[in-house]
């Protein structure tokens, strides 16, 4: 995903015996992604991965995160969701095939079990807070303003220190960086927005005693495994795939002469859709450059905003955590009145995550708790 990453012990090729100092046979497991041609990392474990004491159907409890209900058909209008109104949990305001989104608000604690998402990859945005993620390949630290990725498959827990909010999209289509951003042997380029360093990789702990229990999420339904073994039982493992926290402000936002188009503030991609970061940065430099968003009619793309801080140019009457949904179909663009007022800026201090999809959005039943009326009508003249 990102590069290759090696801890713990190693026996010098894959698939041969490996033992460990009492004798002991230590055991595989390839993690592999689009069958055996894509990306995969290879962990060892003391205990045999696949041996389970108990295993059947289970409720999710707090991690349920079942497939949306679709809202009732609405006109086509542009929506504002306020997420500081989002219960505890996890509440899933938009999807389509490609892509889950969700607003979670998750209290202090570590859960009783861990969890493995077989529907898709997990890319959370931090809003406020502190958790650690512990996970078979290691823990990893996320906080306020970090992007945390955690694999399709990958076994975890979240432990919640300072009680966490913020944004996630369950990537089903699966997560990549924009190819664009490679050289020909895979290394980030160096006109990249980000460099390889920019990645808090996981810290591995070793095998160690893990939750007795791990939810399963696959079709939208549940799984409870009891492993034979410690989840977390793993002594070493090397591969491209692996859990990660990005901080947002990592990002290096590119200025033109005039304004550039949106795309140019792509951070991360997945099937059908790209997730853009929008961080501080100085405006264009041309003296007659109107720095505000253009108006625009993206024909093929349904476009969400989650806002974090900050003024953002093009917006008025949003603040933090609320989510915007501009459909294809309406152009987007500013307020009116703020693509005047932007003449004459030389920074912006905005900071959100956009998402842009090219299969439509859908409300869900949960989201109109949290819709503010009349959006739309803000743009009137």
């Amino acid at each position: 995903m990102i590069d290759r990453m090696a801890a713990g012990e190693l026996p010098a090729k894959p698939h041969v015996v490996f033992r460990g100092p009492d004798g002991r046979l230590r055991y595989e497991e390839c993690l592999t992604r689009r069958g055996f041609d894509g990306e995969f990392s290879i962990l060892y474990y003391e205990d045999h991965p696949t041996v389970d004491r108990e295993i059947g159907p289970a409720e999710p409890g707090p991690l349920d995160r079942r497939v949306p209900v679709p809202a009732p058909s609405a006109p086509l209008l542009r929506r504002l969701f306020a997420g500081e109104r989002a219960p505890e949990g996890f509440t899933p305001v938009l999807f389509n095939d490609d892509v889950v989104v969700s607003l979670f608000r998750l209290p202090a604690g570590a859960p009783d079990e861990a969890f493995a998402n077989g529907d898709g990859d997990d890319l959370f945005y931090v809003f406020s807070g502190r958790a650690t993620l512990e996970t078979t390949f290691g823990d990893v630290a996320a906080g306020e303003g970090d992007y945390l990725l955690v694999p399709r498959g990958v076994v975890h827990r979240l432990v919640v220190e300072v009680p966490l909010e913020g944004i996630l999209f369950e990537l089903r289509g699966g997560f990549h960086v924009p190819t664009q951003f490679r050289n020909p042997v895979g290394q980030l380029r160096m006109d990249a927005p980000y460099t390889h360093r920019d990645f808090r990789r996981p810290v591995f702990r070793g095998p160690r005693p893990g939750p007795a229990s791990v939810l399963v999420k696959k079709g939208d339904a549940f799984v409870r495994r009891v492993p034979a073994g410690s989840p977390f039982g793993v002594v070493g493992w090397d591969g491209t795939v692996w859990p990660f926290a990005f901080p947002i402000l990592a990002f290096q936002p590119r200025t033109g002469l005039v304004h550039l188009p949106p795309t140019v503030h792509m951070t991360f991609a997945g099937r059908g859709l790209i997730v853009c970061s929008f961080v501080p940065r100085v405006t264009d430099t041309h003296p007659e450059a109107i720095p505000c968003p253009y108006p625009h009619a993206s024909v093929d793309c349904d476009e969400i905003l989650y806002y974090v801080r900050g003024n953002f140019t093009s917006r008025r009457g949003v603040g933090p955590r609320a989510v915007s949904l501009h459909p294809a179909g309406i152009p987007h663009g500013p307020h009116p009145g703020a693509y005047e007022a932007s003449i004459g800026t030389k920074s912006t201090d905005e900071l959100a995550v956009m998402l842009d999809t090219f299969l439509p959005l859908h409300a869900t039943r949960q989201s109109l708790a949290l819709e503010v009326p009349d959006y739309h009508d803000s743009w009137k003249g």
